[in-house]
């Protein structure tokens, strides 16, 4: 028979138990609360370092500006890798700059390190056609190079017409129209044109057959997407480039023009040929420069536990000699 004094035991049992659960309920709500807060508090950390990184490399890409607009300046016809704007920026720490950002007990560890790449010494895939049309001459010249990296240069061709699809055709000269009629883009079944998405990187090489991520790795060093057909400036050019550019020319021929030219850059393009008239006499104003109006400017910010790596594509105006000299940048990217 239950006693009065069990139940009271029984009761009192239940309300320790309860208090128990009540308890270790309310310290897992605590918990996950502090676990949010500290979330929230390194999200909004990442987000203040993200927008520090982003803000120095706006900082360093404006300075790259600056000395391609002062070289250009000084220098407008003729481009080198002994001038300012080809020297490598090291590691450098930004302790003066963090100082202000660091908070207790953090170590705050900045460092930026960049460099300013001549986009004209590698080969431009936008050479390959010109208004829709394959420039078979362009087509030829990339064969080159593809075989000079140890690839099969028959890819080139299949690399033009995918460039040619992505440019507007122009219409056919007048001398021919009559007889041809004008010219059409490709179209679909339904009779709209198609126009296929430009090419704006090294990377979209890997729509055409044939191209893997493993090729990406070795041709983006000599290979480059311009908004126009360029020239290839000698003086800062590889001579895996220069040797797909000159018709007839060895790479061991270009390697030896590489070495003199590092010795004494090339003036002028007259200068060029003179130095090496039986190598390179049939080159054209076309084909080869010494000077350069596109740049790719590399920057990459380490801050505490993260990084930040960007390129910007910068064009330096022609009429960089007068006062309204200026530099534009046509895009920038994360890598």
């Amino acid at each position: 028979m239950t006693t009065r004094m069990d139940v009271l035991r029984h009761q009192r049992g239940v309300a320790v138990i309860t208090a128990l659960l009540l308890t270790t309920l309310a310290i897992t709500i605590v918990a996950s609360l502090f676990w949010q807060q500290q979330v929230q508090v390194r999200s909004i950390e990442n987000q203040r370092m993200q927008l520090q990184k982003k803000w120095i490399l706006r900082g360093a890409i404006d300075w790259a500006r600056l000395i391609l607009r002062e070289d250009g300046r000084q220098s407008a016809n003729v481009d080198h890798l002994g001038e300012p704007w080809a020297v490598t920026l090291a590691d450098t720490r930004l302790d003066q700059y963090v100082e202000n950002a660091r908070t207790d007990g953090d170590d705050s560890d900045a460092t930026l390190s960049g460099q300013v790449v001549d986009a004209q010494a590698m080969y431009n895939l936008n050479n390959l056609a010109t208004d829709g049309y394959v420039d078979q001459r362009e087509v030829d010249a990339f064969a080159r190079l593809l075989v000079n990296l140890r690839f099969d240069g028959q890819l080139a061709q299949s690399v033009a017409d995918m460039v040619a699809k992505t440019q507007v055709k122009a219409a056919v000269p007048s001398s021919s129209a009559a007889e041809t009629g004008p010219v059409k883009s490709p179209v679909d079944g339904a009779g709209t044109a198609v126009q296929f998405l430009r090419f704006t990187q090294v990377d979209d090489l890997l729509a055409v057959n044939g191209f893997t991520p493993e090729m990406m790795e070795r041709i983006k060093a000599f290979v480059t997407v311009l908004p126009r057909k360029t020239a290839i400036n000698v003086n800062t050019t590889f001579p895996e480039v220069l040797a797909a550019r000159i018709e007839g020319l060895s790479v061991s021929d270009a390697a030896m023009i590489i070495a003199s030219r590092d010795r004494a850059y090339f003036r002028t393009l007259d200068e060029f040929k003179s130095r090496f008239e039986e190598r390179v006499k049939a080159v054209t104003v076309k084909d080869v420069a010494v000077s350069t109006n596109f740049f790719i400017v590399n920057g990459k910010v380490k801050m505490n536990r993260s990084a930040l790596d960007v390129s910007a594509l910068i064009e330096r105006a022609d009429n960089a000699t007068t006062s309204n000299a200026s530099t534009t940048v046509l895009w920038v990217k994360e890598n």
